[in-house]
């Protein structure tokens, strides 16, 4: 490595760091760039308001920058948090030459991306790391988010995996996560925390502590794992991570959080400062008797709501859950006062509930898919222990929210609407009924929809043999759905400050589909006033 090379960007760091922002450095990345790689963006000076994935960025930075305050000369400067975290570190190494070494220095030369990924990881390091060691598992998989999600709590694949640790729904649920119309516990921090953790410790167990095999797992998925490991075996071939048939994407995996290790190991190497974040919880975490409206609270404590947004991502309404007790993460420095005016917040007015009676066949999934709502929500309302059903039985199911602001002054009425327009704006997925028509199959439906006749089958509780007809509701869950059964291209102009990963992530498209479609490559330069094509339906 050209020593140079080093020293300048040594100099351009601390230079940058003075002036509290770190400079544009864009070299040429990896060709397997993750996802979260923004390849060739500046920033515009001022990002417009309108846009929801710039003001949560922004409010992180609030929370980064606000709550710092320098020690006085009497009280010492609490220890930093790296330290702890690396001491756990055992599993990343970046030898020459090698891919870990090549994203240890694409990580480096790019601070300005990495500033804002350890600005979203700022208000959790301290709860991933003592869950890490409380665990006693390598510190390297604190880093993991930086490579699912960059942290950010609203990312959303194409493979439709959400949250900061990229969890598919069925995987999701698997390890104790909710997700319902209220609530999504794949975008909350802690919840999700505690499962991704749950289920590395589960791979680290089951490949006997081979991490890189346990990382190529909760990419791929261990049964894909697992059966390339015994193909291998059976044909006399190698087991080892990068021996075995996986996807692309999977092998170039375990090389970014060795990249990122090795990076957060020994910075002063790649001329990379660790922004100084002290070993201290940054939020707290307020436990709630039953639900609250978020607005209300807002409005009565003075916080900021695009913050309530960020560090509360798995809420899906403006109120928090109504079945069974939660919580509320807010800045520790605010956790007083919050937890002081929960204590006379107006009593949320009770929900309607809607009485729906059982019949012979019934079950709770079936009913869930016929309501669209959840099992775990059908049975939190009705205090059921398991999910046997007797005909004639009658249960409740809660009302929907309506779409329009709940009654309240005008002040309410203006912060509920700026919470909806963020929160439609950032949630993914749409949830509708579609009434089959005469001639439609369930082949049809799917295909128009963009999903597969097997997830459809699945949203509904339909078997492999089931006829529906005319008349008969169906359940479609997408991200955005196509409502029009014919192709749509929609043109896309390029503003100040876009990027391709900035507009497919808008746009809710995968980035590589985007770059087909226009014949674009990650070496592009976008232009203002630039008109792309944003393919819509299920041949896009």
């Amino acid at each position: 490595m050209a020593e140079h090379k080093r020293l300048a960007a040594a100099c351009a760091a601390v230079i940058s760091l003075a002036a509290s922002g770190c400079a544009v450095n864009q070299n040429q990345q990896p060709v397997d760039l993750p996802a979260a790689v923004e390849p060739g963006v500046h920033r515009a000076a001022e990002p417009s308001p309108s846009d929801p994935f710039a003001a949560i960025d922004e409010a992180f930075e609030r929370l980064a920058m606000d709550r710092i305050s320098a020690p006085s000369d009497e009280v010492a400067a609490p220890p930093l948090i790296w330290p702890r975290l690396i001491d756990r570190f055992g599993i990343s190494s970046c030898p020459d030459g090698s891919r870990a070494a090549g994203w240890a220095e694409w990580y480096a030369d790019n601070p300005e991306y990495m500033q804002r990924v350890l600005n979203r990881a700022r208000p959790w390091m301290h709860l991933i790391v003592d869950e890490i060691e409380r665990r006693g598992l390598p510190g390297e998989l604190a880093l993991l988010p930086v490579v699912e999600s960059a942290f950010d709590p609203f990312a959303y694949s194409h493979g439709r995996a959400a949250g900061p640790w990229q969890f598919l729904s069925g995987t999701a649920r698997d390890f104790g996560i909710t997700i319902d119309d209220w609530y999504d516990g794949r975008r909350d921090f802690v919840a999700a925390t505690g499962a991704a953790l749950d289920y590395l410790e589960y791979l680290g167990g089951l490949f006997d502590a081979d991490w890189a095999l346990a990382l190529a797992a909760y990419n791929a998925g261990q049964g894909r794992v697992g059966r390339a490991i015994r193909r291998n075996a059976a044909r006399g071939l190698g087991t080892e991570w990068h021996e075995l048939p996986l996807p692309r994407e999977t092998l170039g995996y375990v090389p970014k959080l060795n990249g990122l290790g090795c990076l957060f190991r020994d910075p002063a190497s790649y001329a990379f400062v660790l922004p100084a974040l002290p070993d201290a919880p940054q939020v707290a975490k307020i436990e709630l008797e039953g639900p609250i409206d978020v607005v209300a609270l807002a409005m009565r404590t003075g916080l900021d709501l695009t913050e309530l947004v960020t560090l509360n991502a798995g809420l899906n309404r403006h109120m928090t859950p109504p079945a069974g007790a939660t919580y509320l993460v807010v800045p520790v420095a605010d956790a007083d006062r919050v937890a002081a005016a929960l204590q006379d917040l107006p009593e949320s007015p009770p929900l309607a509930y809607k009485q729906i009676m059982i019949q012979r066949g019934d079950s709770l999934s079936r009913m869930a898919q016929r309501h669209g709502t959840t099992v775990e929500a059908l049975r939190n309302v009705n205090g059921l222990t398991d999910n046997r059903l007797v005909a004639g039985q009658t249960l409740a199911l809660p009302g929907k929210i309506a779409a329009a602001a709940p009654d309240g002054n005008a002040d309410y009425q203006r912060v509920f609407r700026e919470l909806a327009a963020l929160q439609q704006q950032l949630l993914p997925t749409d949830r509708f009924i579609h009434r089959v028509r005469s001639g439609e199959s369930l082949w049809v439906i799917a295909r128009r929809y963009g999903i597969s006749v097997r997830d459809l089958q699945r949203m509904n509780g339909l078997g492999p043999r089931t006829l529906i007809h005319p008349g008969k509701r169906l359940v479609i869950e997408t991200d955005r759905a196509v409502r029009s059964p014919a192709l749509v291209d929609d043109r896309y102009v390029v503003r100040r400050g876009d990027s391709l990963w900035l507009i497919s992530r808008r746009q809710r498209v995968g980035l590589n589909e985007l770059m087909r479609w226009n014949g674009l490559d990650s070496d592009s330069v976008l232009r203002p006033g630039q008109e792309l094509i944003i393919r819509r339906g299920g041949d896009a």
